[in-house]
């Protein structure tokens, strides 16, 4: 049973990583800033729905550089920094959760959260796996599998080494360093390219447009390549989805969230039997997240960027 506000009246500090304003350009680490916040009482408030969790992990992705422009969607100047992560619950004023549950989904850049919108927050009921795997391969990235991975026969474009001797890739590029990505993805792919999954945009999407195969599918998913510019890239090359009659369709995670427990079911398995190879980067500290927030939006991680706060 949830505790209905609950009886422990333990005080705790509260550190937590601050958003400062709103940013033009490249994202710094200056553009945070750590805070202790005073003394928190470790229960939910009388009368409240939410709950109050003991954040473990947190999760840096690259949507985040959007939320810190000024938008519908933005972060909140002077508020800790929100984004996806892993924490156990300390009070429960919901019936759904109880003490010690372990969950996943939004919460704040903080060591304690207290959520108030549970909509889109998932019980852990899978604990043979890193918790971590659920800010990455189990969290946001959960979509992907539907769409288009290599457990499934397809290419990606990632850190070039890493693909292809420790996840065995076929072949890879790293796109920042062709000067002709035309002539790059004619190289690999001399038939075309019947599925790709967009998180780069711009000059990127422009070539692969040009080498998409008939009736070929392109799931839009983010534009990293974009976000830090003034003024994005234009794309040139949209005609030739008609030629080709090439199917093109933007996602977030939020959309799939109804299959979750199908995606488990398929899932969990392979990581169990080794057919996953999952890699993390993983940051100790709340302290470390701006750094490695940052380090994530200039390609500095390798594998799924991830904060630790605090053991389980």
């Amino acid at each position: 049973m949830a505790s209905g506000g609950g009886d422990n009246e333990l005080e705790v500090s509260n550190k937590q990583v601050i958003f400062k304003d709103y940013v033009s350009g490249f994202p710094k680490e200056s553009d945070m800033y750590l805070k202790t916040n005073g003394t928190i009482k470790l229960k939910v408030p009388e009368g409240s729905n939410g709950l109050l969790v003991k954040n473990l992990y947190l999760s840096c992705d690259p949507y985040m550089r959007n939320r810190m422009k000024k938008s519908t969607d933005s972060l909140v100047p002077g508020s800790p920094i929100v984004g996806f992560g892993v924490a156990k619950v300390v009070d429960s004023g919901n019936p759904k959760f109880k003490k010690g549950d372990l969950v996943w989904g939004r919460t704040g850049w903080e060591e304690y959260s207290l959520i108030t919108d549970v909509q889109d927050l998932f019980k852990i009921e899978h604990t043979d796996v890193p918790l971590s795997y659920y800010t990455g391969i189990l969290d946001i990235l959960f979509s992907l599998p539907k769409i288009s991975t290599e457990l499934f026969g397809c290419y990606e474009f990632f850190k070039v080494d890493l693909l292809k001797n420790k996840l065995k890739f076929d072949e890879a590029f790293n796109y920042k360093e062709e000067s002709d990505l035309d002539a790059a993805l004619k190289r690999y792919f001399p038939e075309g390219i019947d599925i790709y999954f967009e998180n780069v945009g711009g000059k990127m999407l422009d070539a692969v447009l040009l080498n998409m195969r008939t009736h070929g599918r392109i799931a839009v998913c983010g534009m990293i390549s974009q976000y830090n510019l003034e003024e994005p890239e234009g794309v040139y090359n949209l005609t030739h989805m008609i030629y080709k009659r090439v199917h093109m369709k933007a996602f977030v995670a939020f959309d799939y969230y109804h299959l979750y427990p199908k995606f488990l079911d398929l899932v969990l398995p392979h990581i169990a039997e080794g057919n996953i190879v999952y890699l993390e980067d993983i940051a100790d500290g709340l302290e470390s997240g701006p750094a490695a927030l940052v380090g994530l939006l200039s390609g500095l991680n390798v594998g799924k960027q991830v904060v630790l706060v605090a053991q389980e």
